[in-house]
């Protein structure tokens, strides 16, 4: 039985193991203070949120998100993060967990949820392409200096 809910003071170092995993999987490389940083925001879940999904009783996967304003009609929900344990892919964890971000977005009144993925990731594509739309955006990016 899968259960989604909000991450418990209790699931922090499973959370960091699956965030730090699925920072990997995207050949990044994260400070500790952004695990720290990130941790804090979603527990205080003003405007970063998170959601663990559990796996009889074991942290399996997490996603997280976040609201922003839209200039062409109400707020849209980003889902930024989604990652499940190597071990439960296929077993419904990721749509779980998409469900309940597109379940918590339509109460705060957004008018859609949206993600991104890398072409490459052809396992989370198959699932992204069942539950949502490839409206076929290329996205550009700049990164500043720091």
């Amino acid at each position: 039985m899968i259960s989604i809910s909000k991450l418990e003071s209790s699931d922090r170092e499973v959370w960091e193991a699956l965030f730090r995993a699925y920072i990997d999987f995207y050949q990044r490389v994260a400070p500790p203070e952004m695990y720290e940083r990130a941790w804090r925001e979603f527990q205080a879940a003003t405007s970063l949120h998170a959601f663990g999904a559990k796996l009889d009783g074991r942290l399996v996967g997490i996603t997280h998100f976040f609201v922003h304003p839209s200039t062409s009609g109400p707020d849209v929900c980003y889902l930024q993060d989604l990652f499940t344990a190597p071990d439960v892919r296929g077993k419904g964890v990721g749509r779980a967990l998409i469900a309940a971000v597109t379940t918590w977005a339509q109460t705060q009144g957004c008018a859609r949820v949206y993600w991104h993925t890398h072409e490459s990731n052809s396992t989370a594509r198959k699932l992204y392409d069942k539950v949502a739309e490839n409206r076929g955006f290329i996205k550009y990016q700049v990164d500043l200096p720091r």
